[in-house]
């Protein structure tokens, strides 16, 4: 059972894809039906919808989500109430959704779900709070387009990346698009006494001088940056930025001497394209993170919606290769 026993060494699981029709759904039914084969309490929830019977954009058939006895689970009471699970209510959020509040429920009889979960990391993690509190051994997190967020190690400790040709038909972009990403998750953490210094900062940008005392530069966004960014290196060449790390950021900062270490809070807060996060490297800087993610796994889906389909074995192989690490694809693990 590839990549399930590393899974089982963390409390939290975030499952995203690099594009919409990936796999995301796919891999999380392999994960279910292996963790509920090891008997292990698993609660599961989304931070967009999932699990629908046809893609709302290209009209194509989707695998349902099939949570098994035992199951712990958070959906929309809209979603709830076209459940096919028998399942008993747990509990009811206070706070309304456009699709009524969000209810959390346990599975009796075996069945499939529609998932449609929180719209904040913030309450996703008191989502994950409650199922610890009901005794769950593993949460996992469903992903939705561009919602790398749920993947921040604020929110769970480990994730698992899907991408596919869906991302790219040509097996040469979609391993560089794959790899772009695939670098920024494993950046290497700062020290430990460098993140104690920055945990606490919430915003702004930050120098850090060779005492390692920090300065607030006076900066609340970097989407704020005037042109002219040789001020920003009055203190000394390491920054932090506690926002979004942007193109623009990235722009002003490379032409400056050689050197600067730049801190993102996690790889979700870095917005910069693959041509200037490369080129901002090749000029001797280089970039870290205050908290690492811990990818457990990357997954290829070869069919894109469109009726692309890549060879899975010779692309599993090209990614693995690009990547330095396995990559799967799920349905070909099962045969």
């Amino acid at each position: 059972m590839p990549f399930v026993a590393d899974i089982l060494k963390h409390r939290s699981l975030s499952i995203v894809g690099l594009e919409k029709n990936t796999g995301k759904t796919v891999c999380l039914n392999y994960i279910l039906r292996r963790l509920n084969e090891l008997r292990v309490h698993v609660g599961v929830t989304s931070i967009g919808v999932d699990g629908e019977q046809v893609d709302s954009v290209f009209a194509t058939a989707k695998p349902e989500i099939t949570l098994y006895e035992g199951t712990h689970f958070i959906t929309s009471e809209k979603h709830y109430l076209v459940r096919q699970a028998v399942s008993e209510l747990v509990a009811v959020d206070s706070r309304r959704t456009s699709l009524g509040p969000l209810v959390t429920a346990r599975v009796l009889v075996p069945g499939k779900v529609l998932l449609s979960g929180a719209a904040t990391t913030g309450a996703l993690r008191e989502q994950i709070k409650a199922f610890d509190s009901m005794g769950v051994d593993l949460s996992i997190v469903d992903g939705a387009l561009s919602r790398l967020s749920l993947a921040s190690p604020t929110v769970t400790e480990a994730m698992i990346l899907a991408t596919g040709a869906a991302v790219s038909p040509n097996v040469k972009q979609l391993i560089s698009k794959t790899k772009h990403l695939y670098r920024l998750v494993n950046l290497e953490e700062v020290d430990s006494a460098t993140q104690t210094k920055l945990n606490g900062i919430e915003s702004g940008l930050w120098a850090i001088d060779e005492q390692g005392t920090t300065h607030d530069l006076g900066v609340q966004s970097v989407f704020l940056l005037g042109s002219e960014s040789g001020n920003l290196l009055r203190h000394e060449t390491t920054l932090f930025v506690a926002g979004a790390v942007s193109d623009r950021l990235l722009k002003l900062l490379t032409p400056q001497k050689s050197g600067i270490t730049l801190i993102a809070r996690d790889f979700t807060k870095i917005f910069a394209t693959p041509e200037v996060y490369t080129d901002f490297l090749r000029r001797g800087h280089r970039m870290q993170v205050l908290q690492r993610s811990k990818l457990i796994a990357v997954t290829l889906n070869p069919t894109s919606p469109q009726g692309y389909l890549l060879d899975s074995k010779s692309t599993c192989e090209a990614l693995s290769e690009a990547l330095q690490t396995p990559v799967y694809d799920v349905k070909q693990i099962e045969q």
